[in-house]
Protein backbone atom coordinates (compact mmCIF):
# COMPACT_ATOMS: atom_id res chain seq x y z
CA UNK A 1 0.00 0.00 0.00
CA UNK A 2 1.32 3.40 -0.97
CA UNK A 3 2.39 5.66 1.82
CA UNK A 4 -0.07 8.48 2.55
CA UNK A 5 0.63 11.97 3.75
CA UNK A 6 -0.37 13.27 7.18
CA UNK A 7 -3.02 15.48 5.56
CA UNK A 8 -4.62 12.48 3.83
CA UNK A 9 -4.55 10.52 7.10
CA UNK A 10 -6.38 13.32 8.91
CA UNK A 11 -8.95 13.51 6.05
CA UNK A 12 -9.68 9.76 6.32
CA UNK A 13 -10.27 10.05 10.08
CA UNK A 14 -12.53 13.09 9.58
CA UNK A 15 -14.54 11.29 6.90
CA UNK A 16 -15.13 8.30 9.14
CA UNK A 17 -16.22 10.66 11.94
CA UNK A 18 -18.75 12.41 9.69
CA UNK A 19 -20.08 9.17 8.21
CA UNK A 20 -20.64 7.84 11.71
CA UNK A 21 -23.00 10.76 12.40
CA UNK A 22 -24.94 10.29 9.12
CA UNK A 23 -28.10 8.18 9.37
CA UNK A 24 -27.73 7.19 5.73
CA UNK A 25 -25.08 4.95 4.18
CA UNK A 26 -24.63 2.23 1.59
CA UNK A 27 -26.92 -0.13 3.49
CA UNK A 28 -29.52 2.57 4.25
CA UNK A 29 -29.63 4.99 1.32
CA UNK A 30 -31.81 8.08 1.36
CA UNK A 31 -34.23 7.66 -1.53
CA UNK A 32 -37.95 7.56 -2.33
CA UNK A 33 -38.29 4.20 -0.52
CA UNK A 34 -36.54 5.27 2.69
CA UNK A 35 -39.03 5.76 5.59
CA UNK A 36 -37.34 9.10 6.38
CA UNK A 37 -38.34 10.39 2.94
CA UNK A 38 -42.01 9.47 3.38
CA UNK A 39 -44.84 11.17 5.23
CA UNK A 40 -45.43 8.59 7.95
CA UNK A 41 -46.21 10.81 10.94
CA UNK A 42 -42.74 12.02 11.96
CA UNK A 43 -40.85 15.25 11.22
CA UNK A 44 -38.45 13.76 8.68
CA UNK A 45 -40.33 12.48 5.67
CA UNK A 46 -42.66 14.63 3.55
CA UNK A 47 -43.14 12.51 0.43
CA UNK A 48 -46.60 11.16 -0.45
CA UNK A 49 -47.41 8.00 1.52
CA UNK A 50 -50.87 6.40 1.38
CA UNK A 51 -52.43 9.78 0.58
CA UNK A 52 -50.54 11.61 3.33
CA UNK A 53 -48.13 14.43 2.40
CA UNK A 54 -45.79 16.48 4.63
CA UNK A 55 -44.14 16.20 8.01
CA UNK A 56 -46.10 15.90 11.26
CA UNK A 57 -45.99 19.71 11.67
CA UNK A 58 -47.11 20.22 8.05
CA UNK A 59 -50.09 17.93 8.54
CA UNK A 60 -51.13 19.66 11.79
CA UNK A 61 -50.85 23.13 10.22
CA UNK A 62 -52.86 22.04 7.21
CA UNK A 63 -55.57 20.49 9.40
CA UNK A 64 -55.76 23.71 11.44
CA UNK A 65 -56.22 25.82 8.28
CA UNK A 66 -58.73 23.40 6.77
CA UNK A 67 -60.80 23.59 9.97
CA UNK A 68 -61.18 27.37 9.44
CA UNK A 69 -62.18 26.93 5.80
CA UNK A 70 -65.90 26.53 5.19
CA UNK A 71 -65.16 24.71 1.94
CA UNK A 72 -63.86 21.13 1.70
CA UNK A 73 -64.20 17.98 -0.37
CA UNK A 74 -67.85 17.65 0.68
CA UNK A 75 -68.61 21.36 0.09
CA UNK A 76 -66.43 22.50 -2.80
CA UNK A 77 -66.39 26.14 -3.90
CA UNK A 78 -67.46 26.14 -7.53
CA UNK A 79 -70.02 27.65 -9.92
CA UNK A 80 -72.79 25.55 -8.35
CA UNK A 81 -71.98 26.40 -4.71
CA UNK A 82 -74.58 28.81 -3.28
CA UNK A 83 -71.75 30.90 -1.80
CA UNK A 84 -70.60 31.60 -5.36
CA UNK A 85 -74.03 32.83 -6.49
CA UNK A 86 -75.79 36.15 -6.03
CA UNK A 87 -78.60 35.04 -3.73
CA UNK A 88 -78.88 38.07 -1.44
CA UNK A 89 -75.97 37.47 0.95
CA UNK A 90 -72.42 38.87 1.03
CA UNK A 91 -70.71 35.71 -0.23
CA UNK A 92 -71.78 34.98 -3.78
CA UNK A 93 -71.53 37.42 -6.69
CA UNK A 94 -72.10 35.13 -9.68
CA UNK A 95 -75.20 35.59 -11.85
CA UNK A 96 -78.31 33.91 -10.40
CA UNK A 97 -81.78 34.46 -11.81
CA UNK A 98 -80.71 37.75 -13.36
CA UNK A 99 -79.00 39.04 -10.19
CA UNK A 100 -75.28 39.80 -10.04
CA UNK A 101 -73.16 40.82 -7.02
CA UNK A 102 -73.30 40.59 -3.26
CA UNK A 103 -76.03 42.21 -1.17
CA UNK A 104 -73.89 45.34 -0.81
CA UNK A 105 -73.20 45.44 -4.56
CA UNK A 106 -76.89 45.25 -5.35
CA UNK A 107 -77.82 48.00 -2.85
CA UNK A 108 -75.07 50.30 -4.17
CA UNK A 109 -76.18 49.72 -7.73
CA UNK A 110 -79.79 50.54 -6.86
CA UNK A 111 -78.66 53.77 -5.13
CA UNK A 112 -76.62 54.86 -8.15
CA UNK A 113 -79.35 53.95 -10.61
CA UNK A 114 -81.81 55.94 -8.51
CA UNK A 115 -79.70 59.07 -9.07
CA UNK A 116 -79.44 58.43 -12.82
CA UNK A 117 -82.15 60.10 -14.88
CA UNK A 118 -81.64 57.56 -17.67
CA UNK A 119 -82.91 53.97 -17.49
CA UNK A 120 -84.54 51.30 -19.64
CA UNK A 121 -87.68 53.39 -20.11
CA UNK A 122 -85.63 56.55 -20.83
CA UNK A 123 -82.44 55.48 -22.60
CA UNK A 124 -79.81 58.08 -23.41
CA UNK A 125 -79.51 57.90 -27.19
CA UNK A 126 -79.47 60.03 -30.32
CA UNK A 127 -83.26 60.33 -30.06
CA UNK A 128 -83.35 61.36 -26.39
CA UNK A 129 -84.23 65.08 -25.96
CA UNK A 130 -81.36 65.40 -23.48
CA UNK A 131 -78.95 64.47 -26.28
CA UNK A 132 -80.23 67.16 -28.66
CA UNK A 133 -79.53 70.89 -28.85
CA UNK A 134 -83.00 72.14 -28.00
CA UNK A 135 -82.15 75.18 -25.91
CA UNK A 136 -81.24 73.60 -22.55
CA UNK A 137 -77.89 72.68 -20.97
CA UNK A 138 -78.20 68.93 -21.50
CA UNK A 139 -78.21 68.14 -25.21
CA UNK A 140 -75.54 69.23 -27.69
CA UNK A 141 -76.37 67.10 -30.74
CA UNK A 142 -77.54 68.70 -34.00
CA UNK A 143 -81.24 69.62 -33.86
CA UNK A 144 -82.78 71.52 -36.74
CA UNK A 145 -79.40 73.10 -37.51
CA UNK A 146 -78.65 74.03 -33.88
CA UNK A 147 -75.60 72.52 -32.16
CA UNK A 148 -74.46 72.77 -28.53
CA UNK A 149 -75.95 73.50 -25.13
CA UNK A 150 -77.56 76.82 -24.26
CA UNK A 151 -74.22 78.08 -22.91
CA UNK A 152 -72.42 76.91 -26.07
CA UNK A 153 -74.90 78.74 -28.29
CA UNK A 154 -74.69 81.96 -26.27
CA UNK A 155 -70.88 81.91 -26.30
CA UNK A 156 -70.80 81.24 -30.03
CA UNK A 157 -73.26 84.06 -30.70
CA UNK A 158 -71.12 86.42 -28.61
CA UNK A 159 -67.93 85.46 -30.45
CA UNK A 160 -69.42 85.59 -33.94
CA UNK A 161 -70.80 89.03 -33.05
CA UNK A 162 -67.21 90.27 -32.67
CA UNK A 163 -66.12 88.69 -35.95
CA UNK A 164 -66.07 90.96 -39.02
CA UNK A 165 -66.71 87.95 -41.23
CA UNK A 166 -69.85 85.83 -41.45
CA UNK A 167 -72.23 84.08 -43.80
CA UNK A 168 -72.83 87.26 -45.79
CA UNK A 169 -69.21 88.45 -45.69
CA UNK A 170 -66.98 85.43 -45.96
CA UNK A 171 -63.22 85.78 -45.72
CA UNK A 172 -61.79 84.46 -48.99
CA UNK A 173 -59.50 85.49 -51.84
CA UNK A 174 -62.17 87.84 -53.22
CA UNK A 175 -62.87 89.66 -49.98
CA UNK A 176 -61.35 93.21 -49.99
CA UNK A 177 -59.91 92.51 -46.55
CA UNK A 178 -57.81 89.72 -48.05
CA UNK A 179 -56.35 91.92 -50.79
CA UNK A 180 -53.67 94.57 -50.76
CA UNK A 181 -55.90 97.62 -51.25
CA UNK A 182 -53.97 100.19 -49.20
CA UNK A 183 -55.36 99.32 -45.73
CA UNK A 184 -53.97 97.21 -42.90
CA UNK A 185 -56.22 94.18 -43.48
CA UNK A 186 -55.43 92.57 -46.82
CA UNK A 187 -52.00 91.45 -47.99
CA UNK A 188 -52.85 89.39 -51.07
CA UNK A 189 -51.61 90.51 -54.51
CA UNK A 190 -53.90 93.12 -56.08
CA UNK A 191 -52.99 94.94 -59.31
CA UNK A 192 -49.30 94.39 -58.59
CA UNK A 193 -49.49 95.53 -54.94
CA UNK A 194 -48.64 93.08 -52.18
CA UNK A 195 -48.89 93.56 -48.41
CA UNK A 196 -50.70 95.82 -45.96
CA UNK A 197 -50.25 99.61 -45.90
CA UNK A 198 -47.47 99.26 -43.34
CA UNK A 199 -45.74 96.58 -45.43
CA UNK A 200 -45.84 98.80 -48.53
CA UNK A 201 -44.51 101.87 -46.66
CA UNK A 202 -41.61 99.97 -45.10
CA UNK A 203 -40.73 98.41 -48.44
CA UNK A 204 -40.83 101.85 -50.17
CA UNK A 205 -38.51 103.33 -47.49
CA UNK A 206 -36.10 100.40 -47.80
CA UNK A 207 -35.97 100.71 -51.59
CA UNK A 208 -35.43 104.50 -51.33
CA UNK A 209 -32.33 103.89 -49.18
CA UNK A 210 -30.96 101.35 -51.61
CA UNK A 211 -28.45 102.80 -54.14
CA UNK A 212 -29.34 100.07 -56.57
CA UNK A 213 -32.65 99.47 -58.30
CA UNK A 214 -34.31 98.73 -61.63
CA UNK A 215 -32.43 101.58 -63.37
CA UNK A 216 -29.11 100.95 -61.60
CA UNK A 217 -28.41 97.28 -61.18
CA UNK A 218 -25.92 95.92 -58.71
CA UNK A 219 -22.75 95.31 -60.75
CA UNK A 220 -21.92 91.74 -61.61
CA UNK A 221 -18.30 91.50 -60.44
CA UNK A 222 -16.18 88.96 -62.20
CA UNK A 223 -12.90 87.59 -60.93
CA UNK A 224 -10.30 87.33 -63.62
CA UNK A 225 -7.59 84.75 -63.33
Amino acid sequence: MAEITKLEAVAILQRRDHLARNDYNNSSEYNSQNPDALSDGDEKGKGENNGSIGSLTDIKERNGLMAKNRYDSTNEYNAQNKDALSDGDEFGKGESNGKVGSSTDIQERKTLLGKNRYKESNLYSAENVDALSNGDEFGKGDYNGTIGSLTDINERTKLTGKNLYGQNNQYNEKNPDALSTGDEYGKGENNGAVGSLTDINIRTESIARNKFGEKKNYPDFKIWH
